[in-house]
């Protein structure tokens, strides 16, 4: 499985950016998509996900500003991003997992989370930097 991310890049507080995540070699009917995002000396933190029936499950910090969408035909996720806060500046990345979300969720003071443990194929991380 591979996939690649595009579209981060510097942005003022209260922008927007909308990240993209192509998508290949998959081979299970079913599998979810999640984004997540690290800054350096900190742990990679889940942002959102997406399962392949349309289920979605965002971080609290993020809930009500970002927009995780899919276009199966296109094997491609979406990132939209609004209102954002310096405190989202980090590299994103994009995963996959073989997995559906009942089980590739986490529950943490977060909130519902992707569980990066489950999440065994990653891009290669796009830098958003918001200031």
């Amino acid at each position: 499985v591979q996939l690649v991310e595009s579209g981060g890049g510097s942005v003022q507080a209260g922008g927007s950016l909308t990240l993209s995540c192509a998508v290949s070699g998959v081979t299970h009917s079913r599998y979810c998509l999640g984004w997540f995002r690290q800054v350096p000396g900190k742990e990679r933190e889940g942002v959102a996900a997406a399962d392949s029936d349309g289920t979605t499950i965002y971080a609290n910090s993020v809930k009500g500003r970002f927009t995780i969408s899919r276009d199966n035909a296109k094997n491609t996720v979406f990132l939209q991003m609004r209102s954002l806060k310096p405190e989202d500046t980090g590299m994103y990345y994009c995963a996959a997992s073989r997995f559906g979300l009942h089980i590739a969720t986490m529950y943490t003071s977060l909130g519902a989370v992707p569980n990066p443990n489950y999440f065994r194929s990653w891009g290669q991380g796009t830098q958003v930097t918001v200031s």
